[in-house]
């Protein structure tokens, strides 16, 4: 039997100590302009595709770490450097997975490579599936695709919200839904191409946080894709209806539950993203309280700060283990029977609300100006507890996974 060990290899250290650098020495010291900006950071994802970080070569080699810890490491150290900026350029990631997840050989060797474009002409990529009244209930999703089989066509109409990279992408990936009747198990996702007649971006938002990231509506009034753009292919969504549609009837909760175990193996990277902002404004609020003096003394001599400090350090390591462990969980095909992708995006999403709050604090008027980063990473870890379900969401669902009651 191996022995136990928490401790990185020496190539899993050699990544993080090279995506750290690439986050102190180009992230951080752009945050603050494409913060004020509210602009997708070009320049920097251009820096990112040239050192081969943004890359699905660069993702796909962390995503088979055998440990599981690729990803979750990656993702600690870019928001560390800042979660804006590290959103866009892990933003097109998402459309990415979709594609490897569900596409054919053909749609993944067609479509990921301009997703991304070239180091001398990067794209991104955008996921569309949140729309104005389907956040979280996503079986209240309207967004339609009806198939022309005269013309081997599928026509999508809807609005998307909520989209990172919605409308500047040069690919789109669109979920739809395909048979009303068989909520969640009705949707389909579709590939729309570069320059597609009738995709246009709607409102771009103005956010409180993460404003280096673009995000804004997809609007889409009959849009045409080729038959060979939904994701997988007609056939296997046909045999994939008629399985639900006899697995509904059987016991559609059963079939519920099961998708639900998919959303929770992506949850992990999520709360990843979470300790990344969190440790870095603890960080800075350590460095601050050892600097700073107040009537003859260090701040944290004073035991308010002090424990302050040791309660955020212990919160943050607590988090990024329950990441470790869900991680390490997906890779290794462990069931989530506590629901813990759940717990370990709940819990670091909470932390990185409660620590950044606390380094505010303790800079104290300093904190409360954009002079200190304390104040942009407050701002950014408010969409932790928001974005990829909701902290009430994750609640329901541990709630129910661990008492097997439909709790609402």
């Amino acid at each position: 039997m191996a022995e136990f060990t928490m401790e990185l290899s020496d190539d899993q250290k050699q990544v993080r100590d090279w995506i750290h650098g690439f986050a102190a020495d180009v992230i951080r010291p752009a945050a603050a302009e494409w913060d004020e900006r509210e602009e997708t950071p070009w320049p920097v994802i251009q820096e990112a595709a040239k050192v081969g970080i943004y890359s699905l070569d660069f993702y796909a080699q962390q995503f088979f770490d055998p440990t599981g810890l690729g990803v979750p490491m990656a993702m600690e150290e870019l928001f560390w450097g800042d979660a804006g900026i590290a959103l866009s350029i892990v933003g097109t990631g998402l459309a990415a997975i979709g594609v490897l997840a569900n596409g054919t050989e053909e749609q993944i060797g067609t479509w990921i490579p301009q997703m991304y474009g070239t180091p001398d002409d990067v794209k991104v990529a955008a996921f569309c599936s949140s729309e104005p009244d389907a956040g979280s209930d996503v079986g209240a999703m309207r967004t339609r695709a009806v198939y022309d089989q005269a013309k081997d066509e599928w026509v999508l109409n809807g609005t998307k919200t909520w989209a990172t990279n919605g409308g500047i992408a040069n690919v789109h990936i669109v979920v739809a839904v395909v048979d009303p009747g068989l909520g969640t198990k009705g949707h389909a996702s579709f590939i729309v191409p570069p320059g597609t007649p009738g995709l246009s971006q709607g409102q771009k938002f103005k956010k409180h946080g993460i404003r280096a990231s673009h995000t804004a509506e997809v609007v889409l009034e009959d849009v045409r894709v080729p038959g060979s753009c939904l994701l997988g292919g007609k056939e296997k969504l046909d045999e994939r209806l008629a399985r639900a549609r006899e697995k509904a009837k059987a016991g559609g909760e059963r079939v519920k539950n099961a998708a639900m175990a998919t959303f929770e193996a992506s949850r992990p990277a999520v709360g990843a993203m979470a300790v990344g902002t969190a440790r870095a404004a603890y960080e800075v609020a350590l460095d601050y309280a050892k600097t700073r003096t107040q009537f003859g003394r260090p701040i944290i001599d004073n035991q308010g700060v002090a424990f302050q400090l040791a309660d955020m350090r212990t919160q943050i390591d607590a988090a990024r283990l329950l990441v470790w462990r869900a991680s390490w969980m997906a890779v290794a095909g462990k069931p989530f029977t506590a629901a813990e992708g759940s717990m370990s995006k709940l819990y670091a999403s909470e932390v990185a609300k409660k620590v950044t709050a606390q380094a505010v604090q303790i800079l104290g008027g300093n904190g409360f100006t954009r002079e200190y980063p304390v104040e942009r990473m407050h701002r950014d870890a408010a969409i932790y507890t928001i974005f990829e379900g909701t902290s009430e969401i994750q609640r329901l669902v541990i709630a129910r996974t661990l008492s097997g009651m439909p709790i609402r």
